[in-house]
């Protein structure tokens, strides 16, 4: 059974009494936000309300150079993925690959190198190839079983997309990106429910104090 709101947010009434305070404003947080995604009716809002589920659980100061980012997703990733003993993310990934995930990968329009190939930057230089490179290290991982690196490529790609919305580089209820958010939504769709869940299968850990606490 997919995981949804409803049925994370039974668990968490039944077991937030034992979870540390960090970690059980997270949860909350996380799941108020996965509850609004589902109810809505538009990809660009969907994606983004997602996006603030999977932030609230993640719940770490955001830094401002993306390659820091990048490093800390893929941490937070990984240890994610170590902790997943029933393997639910490799499942999902597996399961995904061949259709919104494949598709996302292909589309140069979440690769940040192609946009700064377009504005003129050093950065954007032979993206091409690096885009070939990404894609292909994608499918080795996936033939490993190396769950951790196919995510921190896919979530790359979210990071960009997450971008050109949050930072208005796109049009709500645009043509030009229904595509890959249609395939974004389908991922986090997915994945947020499963992070909150690994987080709360594991909730003797250090999750460390979410972002902004309530002030009494």
């Amino acid at each position: 059974m997919a995981l949804s709101h409803e049925i994370l947010k039974e668990r968490q009434r039944r077991e937030r009494d034992t979870h540390p305070e960090g970690l059980a404003l997270r949860v909350h947080r996380a799941l108020s936000w996965l509850h609004r995604a589902e109810q809505c009716d538009d990809e660009d809002g969907r994606f983004v309300f997602l996006w603030i589920a999977f932030n609230a659980a993640y719940a770490n100061e955001l830094g401002e150079q993306r390659m820091l980012e990048g490093e800390k997703f893929n941490r937070y990733l990984a240890r994610l993925v170590e902790l997943d003993t029933s393997q639910q993310l490799y499942d999902l990934v597996w399961q995904s690959y061949s259709g919104a995930i494949r598709v996302l990968l292909d589309n140069p329009y979440v690769y940040q190198p192609f946009w700064d190939h377009r504005n003129g930057l050093a950065t954007g230089e032979n993206w091409e190839s690096r885009f070939a490179a990404a894609k292909r290290f994608a499918n080795g991982a996936l033939a490993s079983k190396d769950t951790a690196s196919v995510l921190a490529v896919v979530f790359n790609r979210l990071y960009t997309l997450r971008n050109q919305l949050i930072h208005g580089g796109a049009t709500w209820n645009s043509r030009m990106n229904r595509q890959q958010l249609r395939d974004a939504n389908a991922i986090l769709g997915e994945l947020v429910p499963v992070i909150i869940g690994i987080m709360m299968d594991h909730a003797e850990l250090v999750w460390g104090e979410a972002s902004y606490p309530p002030v009494s």
